[in-house]
């Protein structure tokens, strides 16, 4: 089996994966087990599994492993060990999830836009993830002060 170091979270992670067209999403949930990433719809539509390849946002589920290596890659469990990113904190103080599903990439997202220096309405009409509960007036409201 293939093996290839992919640069997760600023670790340099060896995956040993069936396939260098697996995707990313699945190898980073199935081979070295951070689940945060979710999968959606495996089209690239929903944003459940948006990392940032690069400090970009990107959806993981149509990314080849074999197209990461040498790429940086930050999942959630990267964004803020701690929760202490400013999405994250007005993510619970604004209460925003329901399932939360969808929520680690959204933040993903929301953080993505944040870095490249967008503020507010900016942000919430750049993000175009989706989620199935609805909550979209609380991230509007959560975004609003980023």
């Amino acid at each position: 089996m293939p093996t290839y170091t992919l640069n997760v979270n600023g670790r340099d992670l060896q995956a040993a994966v069936s396939s260098p067209e697996m995707p990313l999403l699945w190898v980073l949930r199935d081979v070295l087990g951070l689940t945060g990433t979710k999968y959606g719809c495996g089209i690239e539509i929903c944003g459940a599994c948006t990392v940032w390849i690069n400090g970009q946002p990107e959806k993981s589920c149509d990314i080849d492993v074999s197209s990461a290596v040498g790429q940086r890659i930050t999942t959630i469990e990267g964004l803020s060990p701690d929760r202490s990113h400013p999405a994250q904190k007005a993510w619970v103080l604004h209460q925003v999830p329901q399932c939360g599903y969808c929520q680690s990439g959204m933040l993903m997202s929301v953080a993505g836009s944040m870095n490249a220096g967008h503020h507010g309405a900016e942000i919430a009409n750049e993000v175009d993830n989706l989620c199935v509960c609805g909550t979209y007036q609380r991230i509007k409201t959560a975004v609003a002060g980023l």
